[in-house]
């Protein structure tokens, strides 16, 4: 009996994907619930499990191609009756013919906890590093919940490979004569170059790779921002002296109740809302010929993964913990980079914040996130001298950019929220006793 692997109803605001690789051929085998293929949409990476135990069969739409729900891209088949197979070990536990020692001694390293042959639930990720290395994922020891294979696990069965490897053989000596052949080589014909000329170079590789859906979408609501907003960047300075004095002070307290690091982030998410509060304007957003008021504060907090950026997006924000801010970020950051984000937390949004500053940048113009009005610039926090009461000091200082529609954003309101979020950062006491 066949079974048709169909693509399923995709989220809303979704009408294609595109399949951006399987992880089956046909004749593998494959188990109920296991991912067959990954599906990248503009937003997210979805995984499409099997719908039933067999061999895969037919693929009918390749790594590449555009899909809509309910396409049929593959089939399933019945698996063979046992002994109609070789497996990769014969009756008395030896390996069969075709069974590599490579992958008999990978398993036999992979230690207890490992079922031989079963590949383990990953993120597509982690796939496509455990694919690149050039390795079998059966063998390596899954820490995660419900067997999940991490990149943590990868990362350690690399290095642990590395370690046991033989000392590279080191290369014979050259012999003599083309050792002097080398010090002499006009003597082989070879024509004299001078000392800082460039060796001649064989080849000048290019790659051509086609954008991700991503990647594509992200290039269209940028210039899409560019072309539709009046934008316009002001900047401001925040000491930050208050901040690092509470992060140093209640650092191991707050992580040892919390479970998570005390950063910087939670301290702007709380102001941005307090500044919203006073200064609404930068809080809305344009439809059509009217002005949006959102009586809310959905902060987007900038991600960089290895697809590109992403914006989710944290809810109401302002009833929200210092705690519950950095335990919603760790969470949103490690989901993104492994590529489980749902469509619903990348999507709606009323102001942004992005933070070059663990790039290291010092100074930026950051871009809108169409539709919202507005978006926050942090950067590096830099020890320079500043002058205070009369005194020159040093305090670690960190330049702010707003970049916002001056479509509906004056330069009142803009100057205005920022010098808000500066006084808030530089006396966090503010926020308590709402000053």
């Amino acid at each position: 009996m066949s079974i048709e692997v169909r693509i399923p109803t995709l989220p809303e605001s979704v009408s294609d994907a595109t399949i951006a690789a399987w992880h089956k051929q046909p004749g593998d085998a494959v188990r109920e619930g296991e991912n067959l293929l990954d599906l990248e949409t503009d937003k997210v990476v979805l995984d499409l499990p099997a719908p039933a135990d067999g061999v895969l069969g037919e693929i009918r739409a390749e790594a590449g191609a555009t899909v809509r729900a309910g396409d049929v891209v593959a089939v399933i088949e019945d698996a063979p009756a046992e002994g109609e197979t070789g497996t990769d070990s014969g009756a008395d536990g030896q390996p069969a013919p075709g069974a590599t020692p490579a992958a008999a001694t990978e398993r036999a390293a992979a230690g207890p906890g490992t079922a031989a042959g079963k590949t383990p639930p990953m993120s597509p990720a982690v796939r496509r590093l455990v694919e690149a290395e050039g390795l079998d994922p059966s063998v390596i020891p899954a820490t995660g919940k419900h067997g999940r294979l991490l990149k943590e696990d990868v990362t350690r069965w690399l290095e642990r490979r590395e370690r046991e490897a033989p000392a590279r053989e080191t290369p014979p000596p050259a012999a003599p004569e083309a050792l002097e052949q080398d010090a002499h080589p006009a003597a082989s014909g070879e024509a004299l170059r001078s000392p800082s000329a460039p060796p001649p170079r064989a080849t000048r590789p290019e790659q051509r790779v086609p954008m991700t859906r991503l990647r594509a979408r992200i290039a269209e609501r940028l210039v899409q921002a560019q072309q539709q907003a009046a934008m316009l960047t002001t900047f401001n300075e925040v000491d930050m002296s208050a901040v690092r004095d509470l992060r140093q002070r209640y650092r191991e307290a707050f992580e040892k109740r919390h479970g998570v690091r005390l950063g910087y982030m939670s301290f702007f998410v709380r102001a941005a809302c307090e500044a919203l509060r006073r200064w609404p304007m930068v809080n809305a957003s344009i439809d059509g010929h009217d002005i949006v008021y959102h009586g809310y504060f959905d902060i987007g907090i900038a991600v960089s993964t290895e697809r590109g950026l992403v914006v989710p997006v944290l809810r109401d924000a302002d009833a929200m913990s210092l705690a519950e801010i950095e335990q919603a970020i760790r969470d949103f950051a490690t989901r993104a980079r492994e590529g489980r984000l749902e469509l619903e937390e990348l999507t709606g949004g009323t102001f942004s914040i992005t933070n070059g500053g663990v790039f290291g940048s010092l100074f930026s113009t950051p871009i809108l996130n169409p539709p919202q009005s507005a978006i926050l610039g942090m950067h590096r926090i830099q020890e320079r001298p500043v002058a205070i009461d009369g005194e020159v000091v040093i305090r670690p200082m960190m330049y702010l950019a707003l970049t916002y529609d001056h479509r509906l954003i004056d330069g009142r309101e803009a100057v205005s929220f920022l010098v808000t979020l500066k006084d808030l950062l530089e006396d966090p006491a503010r926020l308590l006793l709402d000053l």
